[in-house]
């Protein structure tokens, strides 16, 4: 079983990986570029992107971390973070960073499917994986959107914190409303899926950006979008994969 269970992660992610990194490097890439131009323009150090899907790609694409304030260090900052060279290198670490994502979240998927005591099929599988997209990608969006390099943004502790918290509670909140179905549980579940928003993600100092706003919000939406893609085919792809291996195994047998 668990053998069965890691294979079909791997199959899944490595496919959901081809599929997301040609859609990142086709609509996301340009964009990172265009903003680190304009952050290298305006030479302001910015706080890194929030966590989630959209801020892998933004940290694999790297470009605009330029190190904390040191006073012990001459000239008042600390070497910049090592980043991956442009061209090859950086599509190289694009790629490795969501191939490793996708293969976590397809044991993750793979795990959830079984401990529901759901059969992994490629329907079943992206029921599970848009639930997995509304908790990890767009629940935790509505608080803290996909940010491009030069974006003002709270400290990277509280948006970590907040962006577990929401993803945690909404996928919590989707089981009692999808799985349980009863009355109190559907109650209890849009109490979960609702407080983060309630309480509200970490605030920006909302200094002014040189970056047009337009980018900010094409890069957002491609991100989201990217992101279901993702998913999506992590779900199918884990269901096909199930059977294709549960198959090879009761030949063997």
């Amino acid at each position: 079983m668990i053998i069965r269970l890691v294979s079909a992660a791997l199959v899944a992610g490595f496919l959901a990986a081809i599929v997301a990194t040609g859609l990142q490097l086709a609509l996301t890439s340009p964009l990172i570029i265009a903003a680190e131009r304009y952050e290298t323009q305006a030479q302001a150090p910015v706080s890194p992107p929030a966590p989630g899907f959209a801020s892998l790609v933004v940290r694999v694409h790297g470009g605009h971390d330029h190190g904390a304030k040191d006073p012990g260090v001459s000239g008042g900052e600390t070497a910049p973070a090592w980043q991956p060279g442009p061209g090859l290198p950086r599509m190289a670490f694009t790629a490795l960073a969501t191939l490793v994502g996708g293969v976590g979240y397809a044991l993750l998927l793979g795990a959830v499917l079984l401990a529901c005591g759901r059969e992994p099929t490629p329907e079943t599988g992206l029921r599970f994986a848009v639930a997995g997209f509304l908790a990890v990608a767009l629940a935790p969006a509505l608080g803290l959107p996909p940010e491009l390099p030069g974006m003002d943004a709270a400290p990277l502790a509280d948006r970590q914190f907040w962006w577990v918290m929401t993803a945690v509670a909404t996928a919590m909140g989707l089981y009692l409303i999808a799985i349980r179905r009863a009355p109190i549980s559907i109650a209890g579940g849009l109490v979960l899926i609702v407080a983060p928003h309630l309480a509200g993600a970490p605030e920006t100092s909302h200094a002014a950006s040189a970056l047009p706003a337009g980018y900010a919000a094409q890069f957002a939406a491609r991100s989201l979008g990217i992101a279901f893609v993702f998913w999506a085919v992590i779900g199918l792809a884990y269901g096909w994969a199930w059977a294709l291996f549960g198959r090879k195994a009761t030949a063997h047998a």
